[in-house]
């Protein structure tokens, strides 16, 4: 059985991934952004295989996470699943980044670079992604007038291109990134059409399944079914200046 850690897991997608996997027999390692995110995980805390505690919008406490995790030991697989939708303003975290880059780009990033390798990598991502072309001349917002709409296309678009960026670097490392949908959580809304299940069900099946048809890197899924991503996301330019930015500004670097 896999261990697999899931940022993000106290509520909606990623706590339903979790479950799924805890009732496969898989281990599960739980992030929560506070204690006191912590303690509404209820019955699944006491089955999982720790609780790593950190706010990924701090850098500071996004390495700890990480620091968290690889004294656990190595994971199988990490699901990013963490993440924040649209806000009303950029924002500024401790280090004076945009939130929404800070938590669906830059810490994502920063885990990678830092968490032991484990042999699978799944970002979440959505179909909005292909509204998030052209973000790298002002990547932190420091420019732009704010469009929050805009910021989440371009961070899901970084999640595809950092999946994309990591298969072709890290050719022993099956790494994906999934669409999960419009999915009924805190995030999606009541109204969404997905429910929860089918939400979680390709991340969680990309972290620990031995079939063929997940064995696969450097893909871009949506309910089970690969589809063609934005023209940037596999674009081998277009991930590494995305990569160098992300270095630059998160002093992390990515091993080869």
């Amino acid at each position: 059985m896999a261990i697999v850690f899931i940022t993000g897991s106290t509520d909606g997608l990623g706590k339903a991934a979790a479950q799924s996997l805890l009732d496969q027999g898989h281990r599960v390692v739980l992030h929560a952004r506070s204690t006191d995110r912590a303690g509404s995980l209820g019955d699944i805390a006491s089955r999982a295989e720790g609780v790593v505690i950190g706010d990924l919008q701090r850098g500071v406490e996004t390495k700890r996470i990480a620091d968290q995790v690889n004294a656990i030991g190595r994971m199988d697989a990490v699901i990013h699943n963490a993440g924040v939708y649209t806000r009303r303003s950029r924002g500024s975290t401790p280090e004076g980044h945009a939130v929404t880059l800070a938590i669906n780009t830059l810490a994502p990033y920063v885990l990678t670079a830092l968490i032991e390798r484990p042999a699978r990598l799944v970002y979440l991502s959505s179909g909005l992604h292909r509204g998030g072309e052209g973000s790298l001349d002002d990547l932190d917002w420091n420019k732009r007038s704010w469009d929050s709409a805009k910021a989440y296309a371009e961070s899901k678009l970084h999640a595809v291109a950092l999946a994309s960026a990591l298969a072709r670097r890290w050719p022993q490392v099956l790494s994906n990134a999934v669409d999960p949908g419009w999915v009924r959580t805190r995030m999606g809304g009541a109204g969404a059409p997905v429910d929860l299940q089918i939400g979680q069900k390709t991340q969680a099946w990309l972290a620990v399944s031995d079939e063929p048809s997940a064995l696969v890197s450097g893909r871009y899924w949506h309910h089970m079914r690969q589809q063609e991503p934005a023209g940037e996301a596999v674009d081998p330019g277009f991930q590494d200046k995305l990569l160098d930015k992300l270095q630059g500004i998160t002093g992390v670097a990515l091993l080869p």
